[in-house]
């Protein structure tokens, strides 16, 4: 993708040899600043927390170490439940890399961009992974030549017509208030809208990060066999996703215990307030998407049912762990974009739910 020495894809996608192709000098010192960027976050969060148990103490019902160590175990929680995911998304990845004949996927797909889109958006009913392990697949389908829309596309409808989850989300609400179907249609469309809308980038590598361009340069240099080739890139997306991963747990524990649940619970009667609300809930709690109708289902007698369907469309896309992820591919500019378009459609849909029920 990112070298002169590839072809293109019919996407619309340029190669970018001058971004990756030479060594960076200034490698080091990003990585240095990568560094003392992340030490001065983890000084921010620690200085702010120690504020807030000294200056608000009856804001929280648990003193400053209970929350520390409830933290904790939820990012850990968080971590764990999702690892599984992304190492069988890595492995996934790999296939689809090394394993899979070129043109093998590609000739399944149509030549029209709409349609090639619409295809791509239903592959997650093929890939039992949730949106954790559905990243190192996307940068899979990137290195092997996709353009960005269209693996925008499936990344964002994949973790919503993953099978398991409309199996998971029908065993908590079966079809009842129309919440299994407004999810996937919702899903469906909202993924086929940012890939359409990001279509129409005129230079679409600059939606990528340079890290993960310089990872694409790495992998097309590596030559060897195909065990070989298989073990490097399993480490090179390692490398690029786990501490994404490790980051976007943390986030997500401290988030929930310093946002008060009882503060949520207090507007989830109001139409319109109960479905920013479960927004804002879906993106700071972080579960995984073949579990979270679940954790919505005991909301369900407190909140609206077009509530409920925006917090199982949001959460998928745009939670803490999943920007931290996604991260590691595009740029901040491109999840600014996603965040808006996702949350702006899932309060439209949930209002048509709430209207219609």
């Amino acid at each position: 993708m990112a070298t002169s020495s590839r072809t293109a894809p019919p996407t619309g996608r340029r190669s970018a040899p001058s971004r990756s192709g030479a060594p960076r000098s200034g490698a080091p010192r990003s990585g240095a600043s990568r560094t003392l960027v992340a030490l001065g976050v983890g000084v921010v969060v620690v200085t702010a927390l120690f504020l807030v148990d000294a200056y608000a103490p009856t804001f929280f019902a648990q003193p400053l170490p209970t929350r520390a160590q409830d933290g904790l175990t939820l990012a850990l929680s968080v971590l764990i439940e999702s690892l599984p995911f992304v190492i069988l998304g890595v492995l996934l990845s790999i296939i689809v890399q090394v394993w899979v004949p070129p043109g093998a996927i590609e000739r399944w797909m149509p030549r029209a961009p709409w349609a090639r889109r619409a295809v791509l958006s239903l592959l997650g009913m093929f890939i039992p992974v949730c949106e954790c392990g559905n990243v190192p697949f996307a940068r899979g389908l990137l290195m092997r030549g996709f353009g960005v829309s269209d693996t925008l596309t499936f990344l964002v409808a994949a973790p919503i017509v993953n099978p398991i989850v409309i199996i998971s989300t029908h065993a908590a609400f079966g079809f009842s208030d129309g919440i299994l179907v407004a999810r996937l249609i919702g899903g469906y469309l909202v993924a086929n809208l940012i890939g359409w809308l990001y279509s129409r980038h005129p230079d679409p590598d600059k939606l990528l990060t340079e890290r993960f361009l310089e990872t694409c340069e790495i992998v097309v240099q590596e030559r060897g066999d195909r065990g070989r080739r298989t073990l490097a890139q399993f480490v090179v997306e390692l490398r690029s996703v786990m501490p994404a991963l490790i980051i976007g747990s943390l986030l997500a524990g401290a988030v929930q215990v310093l946002v008060p649940r009882s503060a949520l619970l207090a507007i989830g009667s109001d139409p319109a307030l109960s479905i920013a609300a479960m927004m804002v809930l879906a993106i700071v709690v972080s579960l995984c998407s073949n579990v979270d109708a679940f954790f919505a289902l005991s909301f369900a007698s407190t909140f609206t049912p077009g509530s409920i369907v925006a917090f199982l469309v949001v959460g998928p896309i745009i939670d803490l762990k999943m920007m931290a992820l996604l991260r590691t591919t595009f740029t901040t500019r491109v999840l600014a974009g996603m965040t808006v378009v996702v949350v702006l459609f899932a309060f439209a849909l949930g209002t048509v739910v709430n209207l219609l029920v």
